[in-house]
């Protein structure tokens, strides 16, 4: 029954407190300032739109853009997006207000700074340097082996060295 009683107050009252937050959502004016370009309308505003929301990802699908997204949250920022446009906001305000609202991730074209670049760059970097050991390889692979020390033919060896002279006597039983 204390089950049923908290179950209860759980789904009655948190919904109460959960529709009396006063949380305001900025807009575009807030976050990309006013206006600078000019307001489109008719077949422009419609083409334009459509070009903008083909680089802007669904963050519901995430690998569709908004144009070609059936989600109803891409419809509705489709529709922000043209709302935005014919109100005068240029390409890169609108791109700058959904980077701003959903983070960077938004972007089907992410820009190319800070950790974006080191995405691009490391696997070039990293083909180049593969490049360059299988070069040096291919390299050392081609040069002629190094001369090998050939076995000591006893017979060849200099009679001169003390060492050898020193052997040779003490194998003899000429000890001193």
């Amino acid at each position: 029954m204390k089950k049923l009683s908290l179950i209860a107050v759980l789904l009655f009252v948190v919904p109460l407190f959960a529709q009396t937050s006063n949380v305001k959502v900025p807009d575009a004016d807030t976050l990309v300032g006013a206006p600078k370009g000019q307001p489109l309308a008719g077949d422009e505003l419609t083409r334009t739109t459509q070009e903008i929301a083909a680089t802007i990802r669904c963050p519901v699908c995430q690998g569709l853009s908004i144009a070609d997204s059936p989600a109803e949250m891409a419809q509705n920022m489709k529709a922000q997006v043209r709302e935005l446009l014919s109100r005068g906001y240029t390409r890169g305000q609108i791109e700058s207000y959904f980077e701003r609202s959903y983070g960077q991730f938004v972007l089907l074209a992410p820009k190319f700074q800070g950790v974006n670049s080191l995405v691009w760059t490391l696997p070039i970097l990293a083909l180049i340097f593969g490049a360059f050991v299988v070069f040096m390889k291919m390299r050392s692979l081609e040069a002629p082996p190094a001369a090998t020390p050939q076995p000591r033919n006893p017979e060849t060896i200099d009679e001169t060295d003390p060492y050898l002279a020193r052997v040779r006597d003490l194998v003899k039983g000429d000890s001193q």
